[in-house]
């Protein structure tokens, strides 16, 4: 083969991967692949088939499992588990292979209407490289999940166009708060204002929790991209990344040290994830402290305006994501306008056929 046929060859294999192939083996830069067409699923209705997967951690005791299970149910769904979803090996719920056939199984199965994680933890960036992109794209259905899900709502967006959720896993709390607003954008297909509860003092004279802070006023359109801010980094450079042009990040993050917050959106900067942003949500970061002997680490508040007054685009702080009992299901995919000032997202069509 001539050296033009061979180059010619390589653009074409790489043209294919940038449109979501499933064989995809090495990265590409955001930069560089196209974003497929926006797709979306079914809104769910009461009586469907929820499929019930674990593409992380293991659930070690049968209770916790089956009260996801009854959960579910409770919401109005019936259940079909994952082969794999009560499995382990090592941390995980299953091997590699397992996990990710479970997931593909789901989309192939016309008797499941939508998919959720029951649990996060660990290892989804290790199978997001194994699902069939083109049996999704055929089969678009809800997929939704948090935490070490943010891999795969962000890779099956990014690969196949169709919107998915960050929302609860399946062993979440499922209070009041939660439930509206899953039910409001997934199963009534409302564009809803997605705002903090306001007025909730209760024995202080002013509200003390979950307020919302404006680092840099004004109002932002794009669509949204982000979850868990160490699982997304560590997408960083590959083609399961979401493309961040024009769009609106958001960002929840658990238990790290602010050293290590500061690391992880250095790898976002770095790969120019914030370049062209419109807007940032920042959300809940539980329990990211300095750490034992950590003395003249920067703050949070440091951290943040390093990063993202820098980019001179509306950015808020505290919204209702991330490792809370009360959380919001987030369309990853969707369009929404962000109003920094109001500290609200405002989804500008359904999200959900």
């Amino acid at each position: 083969m001539n050296g033009l046929a061979m180059t010619l060859q390589r653009r074409d294999f790489v043209r294919a991967l940038s449109m979501g192939g499933a064989l995809a083996t090495g990265p590409l830069t955001a930069a560089s692949a196209a974003a497929p067409t926006q797709l979306l699923a079914a809104r769910l209705k009461e009586g469907d088939t929820l499929g019930l997967v674990s593409p992380a951690n293991a659930t070690y005791e049968r209770e916790p499992m089956q009260l996801a299970i009854e959960t579910i149910q409770a919401l109005g769904f019936k259940v079909k588990l994952g082969a794999n979803a009560r499995g382990r090996y090592g941390q995980f719920a299953g091997t590699d292979s397992q996990r990710a056939a479970d997931i593909n199984t789901m989309f192939a199965d016309p008797n499941v209407a939508g998919i959720l994680a029951v649990t996060g933890g660990s290892g989804c960036n290790r199978i997001v490289d194994k699902l069939d992109y083109a049996l999704i794209r055929s089969n678009p259905k809800f997929f939704g999940g948090f935490s070490d899900i943010t891999a795969l709502v962000n890779a099956i967006t990014r690969q196949t166009g169709l919107v998915t959720f960050h929302c609860p896993v399946a062993e979440s709390e499922w209070n009041d708060f939660s439930v509206r607003h899953f039910k409001a954008m997934v199963m009534q297909g409302q564009s809803p204002l997605l705002r903090n509860p306001t007025g909730e003092r209760g024995d202080n004279l002013v509200q003390a929790h979950d307020r919302t802070t404006t680092l840099r006023g004004g109002k932002a359109r794009g669509r949204l991209g982000g979850g868990n801010l160490a699982v997304l980094s560590s997408l960083a450079g590959s083609i399961y990344m979401p493309d961040l042009r024009g769009g609106i990040l958001f960002l929840e993050e658990i238990n790290e040290y602010i050293y290590r917050i500061d690391r992880m959106l250095s790898t976002l900067r770095l790969c120019g994830a914030l370049d062209q942003l419109s807007g940032v949500v920042i959300g809940k970061f539980t329990k990211c402290e300095p750490g034992e002997g950590k003395f003249g680490t920067l703050t949070l508040d440091e951290v943040f305006d390093d990063y993202f007054l820098t980019l001179n685009v509306p950015v808020y702080r505290g919204a209702m994501i991330g490792h809370i009992k009360r959380k919001f299901t987030i369309p990853v995919g969707a369009e929404v306008e962000v109003d920094a000032d109001a500290g609200t997202m405002q989804l500008l069509h359904p999200a959900v056929g």
